[in-house]
């Protein structure tokens, strides 16, 4: 992956119900062109959260019950590895669980999740209307990822 492509996975929540999803972006604009990251308070970036999330359309809000969107500070290191993201990439957020087109779930298996990481999306972001763009992108991505559509796909549609 070079540093001009983005791989992005999440999922939806409703009233802290949620799923997780993957999300690996790297830069396009590297922290060094700027003087600092991007500060946030805990509740305005749940809100661009929740303001991504309604751009679902009502149709296809019910398969998404039970899909917790988790937000998290940084992804762990050993998650990072295990995926094979690169030093110089991050991610964005995770879709992790079956996805509705492999069946229901096997017994044991853990319910959907998607995850969004706040740390690099506020360290990668210029302002809080590119910050609102790159969630909004993110949590489409990880969703369709919950309605199995895949990576190449996402990438053919624009939402790679």
């Amino acid at each position: 992956m070079t540093t001009d492509e983005h791989r992005r996975e999440l999922v939806n929540t409703d009233e802290g119900k949620g799923a997780v999803v993957s999300v690996w972006c790297s830069s396009e604009f590297p922290i060094s062109r700027y003087d600092r990251p991007m500060h946030m308070p805990d509740r305005v970036f749940r809100r661009l959260v929740e303001e991504a999330l309604a751009l679902v359309p009502a149709e296809f809000r019910p398969y998404l019950e039970g899909v917790p969107v988790v937000i998290e500070d940084w992804a762990p290191d050993e998650l990072l590895d295990e995926l094979g993201v690169p030093d110089d990439d991050t991610l964005y957020g995770l879709y992790s669980g079956r996805a509705l087109t492999e069946g229901p779930r096997e017994s044991g298996e853990l319910p959907p999740r998607i995850t969004i990481y706040r740390g690099p999306l506020l360290e990668d972001c210029l302002d809080e209307a590119d910050l609102r763009g790159e969630i909004a992108t993110t949590v489409i991505h990880e969703i369709a990822h919950h309605f199995g559509i895949g990576e190449e796909r996402l990438e053919e549609l624009g939402w790679g």
